[in-house]
């Protein structure tokens, strides 16, 4: 399965160098691991500390689920959210364990994309505890123009505007200029030697 072609790369390419305003960059990375309480959560919690140098944050169950064994505002989850220098770190990584590989799937409407990770010991330079065991984690990653702040603002908030919003295929040229990602439509077919 070959790369994605992206026609209008060279378009927003130049856009954004007479335009810097309009140059997309990461807003945020956040990591986080559902494991559903108890010992597997702590664990969870110590790997996510030491993979991303930040304490993670607990995330609780909004209603009581008894096929699963979950509780109204018990623990469930562990999160992180990395901005600026080290979210860009921490996402080159966490992309070479998927092989610098994503699938167009992967992208929502607003230029924004995630994707998951089965073993947290595919992270370069991340060596297994057979006390933590191994994890999985999803990775959401939040990209955006400059100017977004008038949205979130507590003061004279605004909208907006529809042409400075992101789009996906923008995203994606930002993703492989920028860490070389290869987009593709699916995954590619697996062939094993034994």
């Amino acid at each position: 399965m070959s790369d994605v072609e992206l026609p209008n790369e060279h378009l927003y390419l130049e856009d954004w160098e007479a335009y810097p305003m309009r140059r997309p960059f990461i807003s945020k990375v956040v990591v986080d691991m559902c494991t559903g309480g108890g010992d597997p959560l702590n664990r969870a919690a110590l790997i996510l500390e030491e993979i991303t140098g930040q304490s993670p944050v607990q995330s609780r169950a909004k209603q009581t689920v008894r096929d699963f064994g979950i509780r109204r505002r018990e623990a469930i989850a562990v999160r992180v959210t990395l901005r600026h220098e080290r979210g860009k770190e921490f996402l080159s990584r966490a992309l070479k364990a998927k092989e610098n590989v994503l699938l167009i799937k992967n992208w929502d409407e607003d230029g924004n994309f995630a994707f998951g990770i089965t073993e947290h010991i595919d992270i370069p330079d991340v060596k297994y505890d057979p006390q933590k065991g191994i994890q999985g984690m999803n990775i959401t990653v939040c990209l955006e123009r400059p100017g977004y702040r008038v949205k979130r603002r507590r003061k004279q908030r605004a909208k907006v505007p529809y042409r400075h919003r992101l789009t996906p295929e923008e995203s994606m040229v930002f993703m492989k200029n920028e860490f070389g990602v290869e987009i593709l439509e699916k995954e590619r077919e697996r062939t094993y030697l034994f």
